[in-house]
This record gives C-alpha cells, sequence and structure tokens, in this order.
C-alpha cells in the first residue's frame, strides 16, 4: 500500500514536485531537534490542484498530511510522528513552492499570496507600495504566511495590531475529501453566518492545508523610535506600562522584557555591543511609533518614569545601526542561541499585573527542585503577559536538565500559570509538546467542542494526527 501510495504520489507531483526522505535533510526534525520523524514521501506540491493530488491520495490509502512552511515552529506540530497508533505512514507536506506574492492592493490595504511565502517577502512587498504587514517576529526570514495562520502566531507587534487572527481577511484551504474551501474574500464586515476561516486560524493543520490567504496591510509609519531602560525593579512593569499607554495608546508598538543575563550572553557570544553601561538584572525595550515624530513621546515616558524611579538609566536609538542592535540583541535571546542550555521550557501568559509574581514563583519552584544554580531565563512580550520562560541548570555552555526534573519543574510551574489566571501556550501553539499538559487548563466543554470540529471536517483524523487540542480532543474524554 504504501509502495502504491509513492508512486501515485512522484506521477502526480512530476520530478521536481517530491523528495525521498534520505534527501530530505532538515526538514525532517523540528527547530529544537526535540522531534523528528521519517515519512514515506516530501511532497512539494507548487499548485492547489497539486495539494489536493496529494490529499486525495493520502485519503485514498489511509496516510496521514502534514502540513510544514519554515520548520521555525517550536512545539513540534510540523513533524511526522513516526509511531502513529493506528500504524498509518505520513506525507510530509511541504508548502515551500506556494511562495507566490499574487497581488498587493495598496488601496485596498491588502496582500493575497500564497501560504509558503515568508513574512520577510510580504513585508517586503507591503513596503514597495508604502503599506506595510505588521506581523513580525525574529524567524520572520524563515517563517512562512501559512505556518503563522497555523499557530496564530503573537511576535513583536502584538500590542498594536493584535495575533495573526487580527490580520487575516480570508484564507484558502484544501479539505479532507479535496475539495476547496474557498474563504479568500477581502472584506473586513461579512455577517452572513459563521466566519468558517477563523477555524483554520490556530488549528496547527489539523483541519486542512491552508494554501492561500488575504492579509490586512497597515499604513507604513514613518517614524519609529525604540528605548531600552534599566528597570529599578520588575514590580514596576505594570506602571511602565499604564504609563506608556497614558501617554500614547496607539503609538506604543512594542513592550518588550529583557533581562541581563541574556544581554551579557549575546555582547559575549554575538558580539552585540551593550545598549548601556548601567546593569540591572531586568531592562526594558520598548518602540513607539507613529505617523508623526515620535520622538517627544519617548522623552515623556522616560522622563516620568525615571523622575518616579522606576527606571535607572536609558538610551534611545538614534541611528538605524543602533535601532537594528536593539532588535538583534531581542531575535537572540533564546538561551539555545546563545549558551546551548536545555531545560524546561515555557510559552505562559499571565496577567500583565501578575508577572511579577509568576517569575517570583518560577524561581522558587526551580530552587527547590533543581537546586540553588538552577536559573530561570526569563524574556519577551510583556505588554501582553506572554513571557518565554526557561527553567536551566545554570548559565553554562552546554547545560542539561535531568529528565526527572524537567518533568517536576513542568507539573508545578504549569499550576502556577493556571492559579495565576495563565495560559501554558500564548503563542508557539500546542504541537506535540504540550499533549500531555494542556488537559489541567481545558474543561471537559471545551474538549467537546474540539472533537466536534474535527469530526465534522476532518472525520478520519487525515490532517497531522497526534498534534494539537484536536488531538487530545479526539482520544480522550475527561471523568
Amino acid at each position: 500500500m504504501t509502495e502504491a501510495l509513492v508512486a501515485e504520489l512522484r506521477d502526480a507531483l512530476g520530478p521536481r514536485g517530491w523528495l525521498d526522505p534520505a534527501d530530505a535533510g532538515s526538514v525532517l526534525t523540528g527547530w529544537r531537534k526535540a522531534y523528528s520523524g521519517t515519512p514515506v514521501l516530501v511532497a512539494r506540491p507548487d499548485t492547489v490542484e497539486a495539494v489536493r493530488a496529494v490529499v486525495r491520495a493520502c485519503a485514498d490509502h489511509a496516510a496521514a498530511v502534514v502540513t510544514q512552511g519554515g520548520n521555525t515552529g517550536l512545539s513540534g506540530g510540523s513533524v511526522p510522528i513516526d509511531d502513529l497508533p493506528d500504524g498509518r505512514p505520513s506525507v510530509l507536506l511541504l508548502t515551500t513552492r506556494l511562495n507566490r506574492i499574487e497581488s498587493v492592493d495598496s488601496d485596498r490595504f491588502t496582500a493575497t499570496v500564497q501560504a509558503g511565502c515568508t513574512i520577510e517577502q510580504v513585508q517586503q512587498a507591503a513596503a514597495a507600495v508604502d503599506r506595510q504587514l505588521a506581523m513580525d517576529w525574529g524567524a520572520r526570514g524563515t517563517a512562512t504566511v501559512g505556518g503563522a495562520i497555523a499557530t496564530n502566531a503573537g511576535g513583536l507587534n502584538v500590542l498594536r495590531y493584535g495575533n495573526t487572527r487580527r490580520h487575516v481577511l480570508g484564507v484558502e484551504a484544501v479539505l479532507a475529501d479535496g475539495r476547496v474551501f474557498d474563504g479568500l474574500r477581502a472584506l473586513r464586515k461579512d455577517n452572513t453566518g459563521y466566519d468558517l476561516k477563523q477555524l483554520f486560524i490556530g488549528a496547527e493543520g489539523t483541519l486542512g492545508v491552508v494554501t492561500r490567504a488575504v492579509l490586512e496591510l497597515e499604513p507604513a509609519l514613518a517614524h519609529h523610535r525604540t528605548l531600552f531602560a534599566a528597570l529599578t525593579g520588575l514590580d514596576r512593569v505594570t506602571d511602565l506600562y499604564g504609563l506608556a499607554r497614558s501617554i500614547d495608546v496607539g503609538g506604543l508598538v512594542a513592550f518588550e522584557l529583557v533581562p541581563e543575563m541574556g544581554v551579557a550572553a549575546a555582547v559575549d557570544v554575538l558580539g552585540i555591543t551593550r545598549p548601556i553601561d548601567t546593569r540591572a538584572e531586568w531592562y526594558l525595550m520598548a518602540r513607539f511609533s507613529g505617523s508623526e515624530p515620535v520622538t517627544d513621546t519617548v522623552t515623556r515616558f522616560l522622563s516620568a518614569a525615571a523622575d518616579r524611579g522606576w527606571v535607572a538609566d536609558a538610551v534611545v536609538a538614534e541611528t538605524a545601526a543602533q535601532e537594528a542592535n536593539l532588535w538583534l540583541l531581542r531575535d537572540e535571546l533564546p538561551p539555545g542561541t546563545l549558551i546551548d542550555s536545555k531545560g524546561a521550557k515555557f510559552d505562559a501568559a499571565v496577567p500583565i499585573d501578575r508577572i511579577p509574581e509568576f517569575q517570583r514563583g518560577v524561581e522558587a519552584v526551580a530552587a527547590r527542585v533543581c537546586g540553588p544554580e538552577a536559573v530561570v531565563f526569563s524574556f519577551g512580550h510583556l505588554g501582553d503577559g506572554n513571557l518565554h520562560v526557561y527553567v536551566l541548570p545554570s548559565l553554562e555552555h552546554g547545560g542539561r536538565l535531568a529528565p526527572d526534573l524537567v518533568a517536576a519543574v513542568t507539573a508545578e510551574v504549569d499550576g502556577l500559570i493556571w492559579d495565576l489566571g495563565g495560559t501554558i501556550s500564548a503563542e508557539h501553539g500546542i504541537g506535540q509538546d504540550l499533549l500531555g499538559r494542556l488537559t489541567g487548563q481545558k474543561s471537559q466543554v471545551e474538549f467537546d467542542l474540539l472533537r466536534a470540529v474535527k469530526a465534522a471536517l476532518d472525520p478520519t483524523d487525515l490532517f497531522n494526527p497526534g498534534k494539537g487540542a484536536q488531538a487530545i480532543a479526539h482520544s480522550t474524554r475527561l471523568d
């Protein structure tokens, strides 16, 4: 049966449309190298009709379809699983050849693009007509539109512009029966029933293969100022956020937390210039943008924060090089990049006023479970309460936290997150990484609804089995 499937797909896709798994390289392993799997074939369709052919062949031969874009996901959602419970083989469907920008309409403020386009590619196309795609994150040069839709990715500009869901006006997707859902209407208002495109956003490829999207663009803003400030204490972050919002609620684009341990590592490993000489445990990186100059806005914010004793020192980027240096520092903060240390990883979000309590709670768990040498390396999207938190054995290069300690820390920190009214997945999705943990957050009613949606759109579990919240709903019923 597998041989027949492979032969059918090779014929349908042509010589450039597929790869033997032995020649597929890094696409079989996730970004963090925590998950890998071997499909029977890697499909590389370049048209919607070719995607339909892959889906139909896999359905006919009882094989799973796993869709992958830029393979920048951190939860193992876009790599095959070798040992599916029912023994099915998988086909890995890459969208990288679906990479055409079909139109950019400056009057409508929209771009119609194929799912394999990178975020940076769409950003550049928008900039060419004096518009901007506000979706943005460190992996912009590799991450694709389809992947962003699958995970409802957040990133650096969520405060002003929202998650991916906010930017998607329409999608096209191939369904489990091979039909194409054409939801590419470029409308801000369409009150004619369920907004079906929303089902595919954040579904992690479990309901269909997204092939095209209409994305909303924003006016290109000519004026930006990024600041970097040494905080007098983490307890001041709520006050600082309130101050920034009160000074310019629309102009505040990013509000990021940076730890000194991250700055020190970036300076040492990457040669990034230290932004300020003043050392503090925590720093704030914030950006204000507008159609008019925002220098006075930044000055007012920093002056008020200093007068109140909330910041000890600060610098404002005055040149493009200084701006690039600050954002390179932010983009390269994950400890896997800087110190190759691995431990318990959390993509958590809590209400912003509970961030100090959350950080202290994780530090207490780490010290109790892992010992006094353990380090809590936290950074991220302070303004929307989304911190990326790593519990590491130390800051020594190549450190590894023992699996039993990772499990113990994870259980306690997950409980802390829920006690604080938070979530264990703010923007990275469920994938394979959080499958065993999500039942502590969602109710039976939520799982029942997820199961009903999955059964309606993909009754045979064709798409990405064993991944995402739908996988739990498909196989689990809570008592």
